[in-house]
């Protein structure tokens, strides 16, 4: 800190300091309004093209597009140019109190040469959003925190962001056996494996396939749900284990139960 006079010296008055503050002391402000746009946005190379707002009962539609660097073909190595330029609307989280939809427009590429083999291709940013789904990746892993671990209903967050079921359901399903299959430690090996009485006993035209059950250990994290699916199917999932002592129990006095069961493991090799 340095001082400054803020005047000369003047008899039985004490002297003004002004002081000044290195400039690499300040905290850091944005002042640029298209970088403030983008930070408010939070997403990684985009530009945002504009907001439309059509009245507070309506959602705010955001326009983006990707900033980078322009492909080359795979093929030939050629740069592509634009093709077509479609919009893509995704459900995103609401903003100051409104829900949003986040207008992606897209680049459909194609090769400059025109002997290339190659057609057009376009652009994906899984950044911005998976393939197929009508929500933004931000806003499909928040769905599936809220259904999968806060235990809301999926009507109850598609009210909130101003969607449909079938949207929220979709991005819950497509996250959610995403991280089942990336969490292999979640459950133990199968110990046992169940067969439901009352489909094995279930006699006439209406019978179904056998259905297995497959029991496991719980994690310390919490109980696991055993699956349910045809017999037939099951078993075939067990034949292309590694061979692996099991034991199988049926019905007491059920004999057609026991015999089912003992008939598709051993079909199955086992």
């Amino acid at each position: 800190m340095s001082g400054v006079w803020g005047g000369g010296r003047v008899a039985g008055v004490l002297p003004v300091w002004r002081c000044s503050m290195p400039t690499g002391w300040r905290t850091p402000v944005e002042t640029d309004p298209i970088r403030v746009c983008e930070l408010i946005v939070g997403l990684f190379d985009v530009n945002v093209l504009g907001v439309e707002d059509f009245g507070a009962d309506a959602p705010l539609r955001l326009h983006i597009e990707n900033r980078g660097p322009r492909p080359t073909c795979a093929e030939c190595g050629f740069a592509a140019e634009v093709k077509e330029r479609p919009q893509v609307e995704l459900v995103d989280l609401p903003v100051f109190g409104r829900p949003v939809r986040t207008v992606w427009h897209k680049h459909r590429w194609r090769c400059a040469d025109p002997e290339c083999p190659v057609g057009s291709w376009t652009a994906v940013d899984l950044r911005i959003a998976a393939p197929r789904l009508g929500l933004t990746d931000r806003a499909g892993k928040w769905v599936t925190v809220q259904v999968g671990r806060c235990g809301r209903t999926v009507s109850e967050v598609a009210r909130e962001l101003g969607c449909d079921w079938h949207t929220v359901n979709n991005a819950v399903l497509a996250y959610g056996e995403a991280l089942l299959e990336a969490d292999v430690d979640r459950i133990g090996q199968v110990t046992a494996v169940g067969m439901d009485e009352t489909l094995f006993a279930r006699i006439g035209v209406w019978r179904r396939q056998p259905v297995v059950h497959f029991h496991r250990r719980c994690h310390p994290r919490g109980p696991v749900g055993c699956g349910s699916r045809p017999g037939r199917e099951r078993t075939g999932r067990l034949a292309r284990r590694p061979r692996r002592r099991m034991a199988i129990t049926g019905g007491v006095g059920n004999p057609r139960l026991v015999e089912s069961v003992s008939g598709g493991v051993r079909h199955h090799g086992f």
